[in-house]
Order: C-alpha cells, then structure tokens, then sequence
C-alpha cells in the first residue's frame, strides 16, 4: 500500500524539525553542556531541551490539533483523545551525548490509531538521517535500507543475560555486539542491516521506541513484545505519565523466532 498524503507531508514536516533540533543539540555536543538528573538518575541536558522547545513550537504551531508526547515536556493535549499525536526524544542517547560519542539522535514519529505513521531519526554527529512511512519503505540519507540477509555470524545486541539463554546451538553463531546507548539509534542498526538483532530490557518508552519502530517494520524486521505483538504507542495511566513496555525484540527471520523465546520464557515463564 503507498503512502498516505498526509503520512507523506507528516514526514516531511517532522523531517524538518528533526533536522532544525539537530542541528540545535550539535551546536552544544562536545561543548561541556549543563547537566541535571532526573528522577530515576536519568540525565538531561540544556542541549535536550532547547531541541525540545525547537520541536514542541515548530511542530503543534504546524499541527495544533495534533497531541504531543515527548520525553522531556508534558503538554495538555496528552490528556484528551486525538486522532494523531506527536512522540519526541530530543536526544535518545543523552549520556552518549555528554561523554561525547556521536551514536544519539532526534528521534519524532506521529503516531495515528497507536502506531507510527510517519518516523525520522536525525543523527548529526553523524550526518545520517532515517526515515520511513508505511508502505514507503525505509531510507538513509535518501537510499533504501533493508534488514540483514539471514547468514552467520548473526550480530546481536543487548542485555548478556538474554543471549545466553538463547539456544544452545544458536550460540556459537552468535557474535555479541558492544552496547549503544541510544536504543533507537540500535534499532535503525537492525533496520539497515548492521546488526541482525536486539533485546530490549524493560521500561523502554515511547519515545524510545516509535519512530525507529516504524523503520524497522519497513526495513523487513519487526519491534515486538513479549507476546509476539507489535507494540501500541500513546496508553498510558495517566495517574504516572508512564509510557514504558516490557522487555522487547526488534529482529527479523528465524533470529527473531528464537530472540522471541527467550523474552517470552522471561515475562510469562
């Protein structure tokens, strides 16, 4: 099915924006920017939310009847049904982003009816961006990206404590790849065919997650839940603000069958 008109002037506009935040938190990586903790020692810097200011005018003076879900700011349109809403990391990779590595990015997505419709990764640092759309197909820098072809070794990423319990025959196939920070950066790792996979541990958000979802999906992988489903962006209990999942896989083929065992055998074994 192509792309929607709409999905295709959503993209672009969340496109530009990416880009315009981008270039905004370059502007302040690798310059000893200002720190502060979260709750949950999470760290945000000044470079994350002035990307967030940027992405949070830009887009809902674009969209105003669109609904808004960012990591670093609440907005009064989270509390009331829309169609399509907004979900935003300004920097998924901040601690990457302080001690000076180049693997963060700008991660938007607008999701319609709990899934992505529009995704885009800005990663300046860089100078990659990701996008795709349903039916569009994923592209870097304009040139389409497809998942790993199914041979060995098969490159897998994420928590050691998943990979040893894959099969005990899968193992000697397994190379164990070094951590990266940003999760939605590793997904898009996936997507393009640099990694063949990779567990996600729980309490994962949204805006972790929906934007390199999306391009996964149209890379030929999939992102999906303990139970084998794709995942529902936007519920919430509105009592906490919390948009997280449990532990996930995004792979594709038979890698994703056998990743999928071991998260299954650790939610509901």
């Amino acid at each position: 099915m192509p792309a929607s008109k709409l999905n295709l002037e959503d993209l672009e506009l969340i496109r530009q924006a990416a880009e315009g935040a981008g270039r905004i938190a370059l502007s302040y990586f690798r310059q000893a920017p200002q720190v502060w903790m979260k709750t949950g020692n999470s760290p945000v810097t000044e470079a994350d939310l002035a990307a967030d200011k940027y992405l949070k005018d830009m887009l809902l003076t674009a969209r105003p009847d669109y609904g808004w879900i960012s990591e670093e700011t609440q907005d009064e349109r989270a509390a009331s049904p829309r169609e399509r809403f907004f979900v935003v990391d300004p920097i998924d990779g901040t601690r990457a982003f302080i001690e000076g590595a180049d693997v963060w990015c700008v991660s938007v997505a607008v999701i319609e009816n709990g899934r992505p419709v529009a995704g885009v990764l800005d990663c300046p640092a860089r100078s990659e961006i990701i996008m795709a759309t349903p039916g569009g197909g994923a592209t870097q820098n304009g040139a389409a990206i497809h998942v790993q072809a199914q041979h060995l070794p098969y490159k897998v990423a994420g928590p050691s404590a998943f990979i040893k319990r894959l099969p005990e025959h899968f193992l000697s196939s397994i190379e164990h790849m070094p951590y990266v920070a940003s999760l939605a950066y590793r997904i898009a790792m996936v997507a393009r065919g640099d990694i063949a996979g990779t567990f996600v541990r729980p309490s994962s958000h949204d805006w972790d997650l929906a934007a390199a979802d999306l391009i996964l999906s149209e890379a030929g992988g999939r992102v999906v839940a303990a139970d084998g489903k794709p995942l529902t962006y936007g519920l919430t209990d509105t009592s906490n603000g919390d948009y997280r999942h449990g532990a996930l896989v995004a792979a594709s083929g038979l890698l994703m069958d056998n990743m999928l065992d071991v998260v299954a055998e650790t939610a509901f074994g």
